[in-house]
């Protein structure tokens, strides 16, 4: 909630924007943020939002753009824990009002979707709506593997236009319904910085990037950590597997050893933790990693074939369990 509450805070400092790009946040709002309703026979356009500041900033916008004097009024949210919202209506010149913002047809039937001439309109304009939609209905989640904005929508129509004027904006959006309510998600990291770098939220935007990148920097060194602790924790168990089964192989064959077997696995249970190529350079005279690799390997068959004609374990016996053979 704290980065949607930047976001809006921002967005709503906004000053000076042109005419039409005025109109195309306003109309946003009253389409996503609430609609119309009758009340004693007439029109009347609501729209409640979740800030003291944005309402007046709306009340403001319908009487400088339509000439309308709203009435502002703090209601109760239907849920608890979102606290107080604000409501701006307009009822003595509703209908004229939902007619001028295309909120009502010729024919007074309400649009389910969005203007066409919103959708359809300049970069900026496009922008705009977007704004407006954020401010009435958007948020925004913390950068991570669920990270989201998030638009809910009055109508099915209502978020396709705005997946539309999203694709305008070179930005992937996708509808869908979550518990029956239609949202418009935007999921891909730049894409969530370029909405809000082009709403106009510049400043939130680079700190929501800043932390999206530190996040995957941390990501990354905690999967190099993880990987060299697997590798770590492999070797070990490698190399405690393959001290056993020298262990064993030197007490099948006792005396009968060829010398230079003996040396190579005298050498593995002297160096335990140490490499193949590491055992080799302990050796005198030294020798390569694949002559100590093929000498251990020899010395283990000679065993295990010993082993097996005497009918006794093998060297595989002595390695503990759960380790690798």
């Amino acid at each position: 909630m704290a980065l949607t509450t930047d976001v809006k805070a921002e967005l709503v400092s906004i000053r000076n924007a042109p005419p039409t790009v005025r109109v195309a946040e306003v109309t946003a709002i009253l389409r996503f943020a609430g609609g119309l309703h009758s009340i004693a026979g007439r029109v009347a356009v609501e729209a409640e939002v979740d800030a003291e500041l944005l309402a007046r900033r709306v009340a403001r916008d319908l009487a400088e753009i339509y000439g309308v004097r709203p009435e502002i009024a703090q209601v109760q949210s239907s849920s608890s824990s979102d606290g107080a919202r604000w409501a701006v209506r307009v009822i003595g010149a509703g209908e004229t009002l939902a007619r001028q913002t295309g909120l009502l047809d010729q024919r007074r039937r309400p649009v389910r979707g969005l203007p066409n001439r919103l959708t359809t309109g300049s970069r900026e304009e496009i922008a705009g709506l977007w704004r407006g939609a954020f401010l009435a209905a958007g948020s925004l989640s913390e950068p991570g593997r669920s990270a989201m904005l998030e638009v809910a929508c009055p109508s099915s129509e209502a978020a396709m236009a705005l997946v539309g004027a999203a694709h305008r904006l070179g930005v992937a959006a996708k509808a869908r319904e979550v518990r029956g309510m239609p949202r418009v998600v935007v999921r891909e990291g730049e894409a969530i910085r370029s909405v809000l770098t082009q709403m106009g939220a510049a400043g939130t935007a680079a700190a929501w990037e800043e932390m999206r990148q530190r996040r995957e920097v941390r990501a990354g060194v905690n999967r190099l950590v993880n990987f060299d602790d697997a590798n770590l924790r492999r070797s070990a168990q490698a190399a405690v597997a393959a001290c056993a089964r020298v262990e064993r192989a030197l007490e099948i064959l006792g005396e009968e050893v060829p010398d230079h077997l003996k040396v190579a696995g005298e050498l593995r249970l002297s160096h335990r933790d140490a490499s193949l190529d590491e055992l080799g350079h302990h050796a005198d005279p030294p020798l390569t990693k694949d002559a100590v690799a093929g000498r251990i390997r020899r010395l283990l068959a000679m065993a295990d074939k010993r082993a097996q004609v005497e009918g006794i374990p093998g060297t595989e016996a002595a390695v503990p369990a759960g380790l690798d053979v």
